[in-house]
């Protein structure tokens, strides 16, 4: 794979508040990367480094294996902060002015706004738009000089659940047409969703970076319920069992490595019991954010 972003001991201080330290991150060609943190870990102001908002005071940054001159940056689209269009124009007239300062063919338009699906909506003005339209149109403000790569902080800050759903799937398509995505966001769901790697920030420091499909990996723990008296002591004679814990009505079997809930249904099976209730739980992403955020105390 091609590397898109390379971050080499990248640091921002504001007096003695570290907002970024040391920061280290590939970002390679066709991944969606999303930078996950707590307000005030950072993940803005590294963002902001990167696309030459504000300064780094220590380390370095490589696009495209090259340092992020004007010329380098013209292939980086980016939604930094709440965009700024005229309210009394359309959409169409918005896109096509910033299509002009920014030197892009006026013919980019039509495919910008179908790819955000505000085509129907191109003739109306900005101030009738809801706020996931409006970061819609930002987003397509953001691909008129059709860039590599797509920054984009906090895309679904503030919308409702559908607004949500529909910048998720935005973000799918254009990932899907070969773009390379980068996205600052607190929202956990939403980065398991559409992410392909990501990476934790806590207080300016990364404290994990890997891929999203390795979330879940590990021990398993299977939920397991029977009607059964002594279901607890059953399961602890299990070989893969490695500890049995009642919550909420159900137990929770924490399995040994190479063991899962497929052979503890069929010893539970030649044991003469039926489950009434067997469900393997993958770790979640936000469960492991937890675990990863108070490990990095």
């Amino acid at each position: 794979m091609n590397t898109v972003l390379a971050i080499q001991d990248l640091s921002k201080h504001f007096g003695k508040i570290r907002a970024v330290n040391n920061l280290n991150l590939t970002v390679e060609a066709g991944q969606v990367f999303g930078m996950l943190g707590p307000n005030g870990s950072g993940k803005t102001t590294t963002l902001g480094m990167l696309m030459g908002v504000t300064n780094p005071t220590a380390g370095k940054f490589l696009w495209f294996g090259e340092e992020p001159t004007p010329n380098v940056r013209r292939k980086i689209g980016a939604v930094l902060e709440h965009p700024i269009f005229y309210p009394y124009l359309s959409g169409q007239k918005n896109l096509e002015l910033n299509a002009m300062i920014k030197e892009c063919p006026a013919e980019n338009i039509p495919r910008v706004l179908d790819l955000v699906e505000l085509t129907e909506r191109k003739d109306d003005k900005y101030k009738t738009y809801s706020l996931g339209m409006k970061q819609r149109l930002a987003i397509a403000s953001a691909l008129l000089n059709d860039p590599t790569v797509l920054i984009l902080d906090e895309p679904t800050n503030g919308l409702d659940p559908m607004g949500i759903a529909e910048i998720r799937e935005i973000i799918k398509k254009i990932a899907a047409h070969g773009k390379t995505i980068i996205l600052a966001s607190h929202l956990l769901d939403e980065v398991q969703k559409v992410c392909t790697h990501f990476a934790i920030l806590k207080k300016g420091n990364m404290v994990y970076s890997g891929p999203v499909d390795d979330v879940g990996k590990g021990l398993e723990t299977v939920e397991v319920n029977a009607d059964v008296e002594n279901l607890n002591e059953i399961l602890l004679t299990f070989p893969g069992t490695s500890s049995v814990n009642l919550e909420n009505g159900v137990y929770q079997v924490t399995m040994r490595e190479g063991y899962h809930g497929k052979a503890l249904n069929s010893f539970l099976f030649e044991s003469g019991i039926v489950a009434s209730h067997l469900v393997t739980k993958k770790k979640s992403l936000e469960k492991q954010f937890l675990e990863i955020l108070s490990d990095a105390r």
